[in-house]
């Protein structure tokens, strides 16, 4: 790394709106001086480099180190990530996991002390981080805000423990991030009056517009699974100062392609204001949490983005503390070999296990919806065979079991319809929020055979069929492989593949799969003690 040097382009001064030519002094990691200068009309651009609002780093399935790898190619230079499903699987020894691991390499991640953990009371999570714990971790300098406040009835109705977070990260005056989809009217207006100041799961441009004139930060969501984009860019007319993007769940051959530069680019293309953008995309992550991250000022850490043009931003390189840590595409450092914690003890399963006895001719139906993390009660006349409610392909209601992976239990079932498949199944230990194994298959030879493969594996990403089968093991919690970012993204897609060829047409299944677990997120979801109605917060029953 130089310890003094300059360089000359037209700078985005995002601060003051407007673009000039300039010559910019770096010297030991910092800005020392911005002056005007004469430059050329072909000169790259200088801007500050992308922010990832937040992130689960463990849904790309890589380690960070390895997430940073691929990241710093498009630009970005960090992320406000949350912890949360390490933390499920292994509690505070995760987080410390993902502290220590993101530290091996030059880019900035900004980790939060996980609030919900266990994400909910009616499912089995591998660990426990109360309003102590949390408290302890908030003052931890490496732990910057408190993360996305899932529980939002504990806020609403008060809950202690619930209480007791928020009350430790305004102590320690960290911000607090919110999660509530689908939250309108006055209910929206008691939660985020508890000192809660983003949302990122606005799934309507009403609901969002709703949360915006209470002055909360919208994040705009493009992820592997969620895609929010469409529905909410048209906020940049009439609340830019409110906007950020974030991807919150990248898959990793989604990463391979693309991260926060591929959000402003569309944005920039749908006529936006350059500046709105790109303050978006840069500085207001910075402000919102507070991040010692450069925004191209003097004194700043020397964190920046060279680009060819403002609209096509091609990263020609992409600088933090003054290191160019990618350039044309290439990363220019390593990652070391990480550990490999984990926390896996599911037994065997047999078909008894997943019997279903037919109690009626009427089934409850989860419907999955593509590029959303809600899903829909509908229902289905059971197909029975031999008195055991079996997959009906034809009508696309498949069978979904999901097995506690942290102690000996009995797996709980249901039925699923928009995964399409026709043969085979598909199988995660990443599975929000708790990472049991989940599976949806056409057979339950198929369904047996994938979750055996996943508990052998202790964790990953399986498809099995009679006709071919592939598996991509994720050693670290069941939920990162500690292979090279390009590798694990190569086989992702391999799999990947396999599925869609099954008739799958979601655009990620995985990921898709992986939040039919999640019951925060309503409509109707499985956990590993049952079938849960997200509506009324309570267990239902499979049999109408």
């Amino acid at each position: 790394m130089e310890a003094t040097f300059e360089i000359v382009g037209h700078l985005i001064d995002l601060h003051n709106r407007t673009t000039y030519g300039a010559r910019m002094v770096v010297e030991s990691a910092k800005i020392v001086r911005i002056e005007r200068a004469v430059v050329s009309a072909d000169s790259p651009y200088l801007l500050p480099g992308f922010v990832d609002a937040h992130v689960h780093i463990e849904s790309s399935m890589l380690v960070p180190s390895e997430f940073a790898r691929l990241a710093v190619r498009h630009g970005t230079v960090a992320t406000v990530s949350d912890p949360h499903e390490i933390a499920n699987v292994l509690g505070v020894s995760g987080v410390d996991y993902m502290i220590a691991n993101a530290q091996t390499v030059p880019f900035h991640f900004f980790f939060g002390a996980p609030s919900c953990v266990p994400a909910t009371s009616f499912e089995t999570s591998g660990a426990v981080i109360d309003a102590a714990e949390t408290e302890i971790l908030l003052a931890n300098p490496h732990i910057w805000y408190l993360s996305e406040m899932m529980n939002y009835p504990g806020v609403l109705y008060h809950d202690e423990q619930v209480m007791a977070k928020i009350s430790a990260a305004r102590k320690h005056n960290k911000p607090i991030d919110g999660h509530a989809p689908g939250l309108r009217g006055e209910e929206a207006r008691q939660y985020f009056a508890a000192g809660i100041g983003t949302d990122h799961e606005c799934f309507t441009l009403e609901e969002a517009r709703e949360k915006a004139v209470l002055g909360v930060k919208i994040l705009i969501r493009e992820g592997s699974a969620a895609k929010n984009f469409e529905a909410l860019h048209p906020l940049f007319q009439e609340f830019p100062d409110l906007l950020m993007f974030c991807s919150d769940d990248k898959h990793p051959d989604d990463l391979v392609l693309g991260h926060i530069n591929q959000l402003v680019r569309r944005a920039l293309q749908l006529g936006y204001d350059r500046y709105d953008v790109l303050r978006a995309a840069c500085i207001h992550p910075v402000e919102h949490y507070g991040l010692p991250v450069g925004t191209l000022k003097e004194g700043d850490p020397a964190d920046f983005i060279v680009v060819d043009h403002p609209e096509t931003l091609q990263v020609l390189s992409c600088w933090i503390k003054g290191e160019c840590v990618a350039r044309q595409g290439e990363t220019l450092f390593n990652t070391r070999k990480a550990t490999e914690p984990n926390n896996f003890y599911a037994r065997q399963l047999t078909a008894e296990d997943i019997y279903v006895e037919a109690a009626g001719p009427l089934i409850r139906v989860i419907e999955a919806l593509d590029g959303q993390l809600i899903t829909r009660e509908t229902e289905a006349e059971a197909r029975i065979v031999s008195g055991n409610v079996v997959s009906d392909c034809t009508r696309d209601v498949l069978k979904m079991v999901v097995v506690n992976r942290y102690q000996k239990a009995s797996p709980a079932t249901a039925f699923i319809r928009g995964f399409g498949l026709k043969t085979g199944a598909i199988a995660s230990t990443v599975a929000h929020d708790s990472h049991n194994i989940v599976a949806v298959g056409t057979t339950d030879k198929d369904i047996l055979d994938a979750i055996h493969q996943l508990m052998a594996a202790k964790g990953g990403i399986c498809f099995s069929s009679d006709t071919e089968s592939g598996l991509l093991p994720l050693p670290v919690g069941g939920l990162m492989s500690t292979s090279a970012g390009e590798i694990v993204g190569a086989d992702y897609q391999r799999i990947d593949a396999m599925v869609k060829r099954q008739g799958c047409s979601l655009h990620a299944p995985f990921m898709t799969l992986s939040f039919m677990a999640l019951l925060v997120i309503p409509q109707l979801k499985l956990s590993d003690l049952g079938l849960f109605d997200g509506n009324s917060f309570m267990f239902t029953k499979l049999f109408k």
